[in-house]
């Protein structure tokens, strides 16, 4: 079997760019090697960027609603291959079907909720101190975005960082994960159907320590978006240091789930384990520790980790039906297994799970509930990104808040009470980006996703996430 090597897009051309090698990009349900990509170099990196740098300023010359009809003509591109295109997610990153269909159809939904703010995009009047004076504020494009993507919702990590940087008049590079750059391939050949000028959209393939470090030191790159982990978001942070450039991150999260003893249980139930068993648990804003207070705790825990042992798992593109697929890689299934090995040791009960399922090949966890966890271990401080889920009994709400926020991350949260003094108190109290309330973890095109601590800086979506792109030229006019 041929196996398909992608070539980077560079103003408006696959070329055949200079690489220090191919990386191999597998099937992590079977193994099986589905496509190349090149190694980037920092030469080639700096060629996509000196592209999206030169086609900047004709492209934010243009009226933002020119602008953003080059985004519902992708949106379009992106309906009409609905099916292949969640074929090519499934295949490479292990999502579910059923998920990646939906993947898609947000992805370009969402972009046509970007390009709906073209007419919406505002600047201030601000009153003056001296007689004949106006002050305005614009805001403006930055100039050139970096968008660095995970691998886990990989698709639409395009949209999110593309929609709000093209509709503002930035151009941008893009670099998809080494793991998942086959749906990215994809987007860039629809892209190429459209008549979007050329250097407004590049792509670079590589890992993070070579294309990713060039990409993140250029002086020319005004904004890096990156999402993914704390550490890589560190190391991002450091180097965009050197040139003083602007960092939008989303990191990690260790989401708490508040089950207070009024809630319905099998509402938290369900929602919890959906939200811990989406992706095979590697979404960084869903539910990764429970408390629930003492006096329920016995009804959730016989409901819960019923629900989570009764979920079906396997390769996905064989078997529609299964709740869940592969993890990512094998480093992070021995991630998973490890922390909940050093948990059990440690003391932890686990009540279902607690192992890898051996199916003969793939990245599997079994799904797992774990019990008598102290706040301090590690299983209840430490992303686990995997279909476990620790749960810890607690006195009051008093004691369920002071726990939630004991940690060093601050992404989201959630609290499932019928009592609305309880939610509210909730929403004035616990220190995260995001708290839902009676559902499940989920966020809106229309909210803002962003966090707090480790978390990240900045954020997403809506108006606040488009202004992310922007900044400000104040003017002072004196007639």
């Amino acid at each position: 079997m041929t196996i398909q090597q992608h070539r980077n897009f560079i103003n408006g051309t696959f070329i055949e760019s200079r690489a220090t090698g191919l990386i191999p990009v597998t099937n992590p349900a079977t193994g099986q090697t589905l496509s190349e990509i090149p190694e980037s170099s920092p030469e080639a990196v700096a060629d996509a960027v000196d592209a999206a740098n030169a086609a900047q300023p004709a492209w934010e010359a243009l009226p933002a609603i020119e602008r953003a009809g080059y985004l519902r003509q992708i949106a379009a591109r992106i309906r009409e291959n609905v099916p292949t295109l969640a074929k090519t997610i499934v295949a490479e990153q292990g999502k579910v079907m059923g998920l990646a269909e939906v993947e898609v159809q947000f992805t370009a939904d969402y972009l046509d909720y970007m390009a709906e703010w073209a007419r919406r995009i505002e600047g201030e009047i601000v009153t003056s101190d001296r007689p004949g004076e106006n002050i305005f504020l614009f805001r403006q494009a930055i100039g050139v975005v970096g968008g660095i993507l995970p691998w886990n919702f990989p698709f639409f990590l395009i949209a999110r960082k593309l929609g709000p940087a093209l509709v503002t008049g930035n151009t941008i590079v893009l670099k998809p994960s080494e793991e998942t750059p086959n749906n990215a391939a994809m987007f860039m050949e629809l892209l190429n159907q459209t008549s979007l000028p050329a250097g407004v959209v590049n792509m670079v393939y590589g890992r993070g320590a070579v294309s990713g470090a060039a990409l993140c030191e250029n002086p020319n790159v005004g904004l890096l978006s990156f999402t993914g982990s704390v550490e890589t978001g560190s190391r991002i942070m450091a180097a965009a240091a050197k040139n003083i450039t602007k960092v939008n991150l989303e990191l990690g999260g260790k989401a708490p789930a508040i089950v207070l003893k009024d809630a319905d249980i099998d509402l938290a139930v369900n929602a919890i384990t959906a939200s811990r068993v989406i992706n095979s648990g590697q979404v960084c804003n869903c539910a990764e520790r429970v408390y629930v207070e003492s006096s329920i705790e016995d009804e959730f825990v016989t409901k819960l980790s019923k629900k989570m042992s009764a979920c079906t798992f396997g390769d996905p593109l064989e078997n529609f039906s299964v709740d869940y697929g592969p993890m990512i890689n094998k480093s992070g299934l021995e991630k998973v297994a490890a922390l909940v090995d050093r948990a059990r040791s440690a003391g932890a009960n686990v009540v279902t799970g607690g192992e890898v399922a051996d199916l003969g090949r793939g990245n599997y966890y079994r799904p797992t509930v774990l019990t008598d966890v102290e706040q301090d271990s590690e299983i209840m401080q430490k992303e686990v990104f995997g279909p476990v889920i620790p749960v810890k009994s607690v006195t009051d709400i008093d004691e369920a808040i002071i726990c939630a926020n004991d940690s060093e991350y601050g992404l989201t949260s959630s609290i499932y009470t019928r009592d609305i003094g309880a939610a509210m108190r909730a929403c004035r109290e616990i220190k995260f980006g995001e708290t839902y309330i009676n559902r499940e973890n989920f966020e809106a095109m229309q909210g803002y996703h962003a966090g707090v601590r480790k978390s990240g800086i900045g954020g997403a979506d809506g108006k606040h996430g488009l202004y992310e792109y922007t900044q400000t030229h104040m003017v002072y006019l004196q007639s």
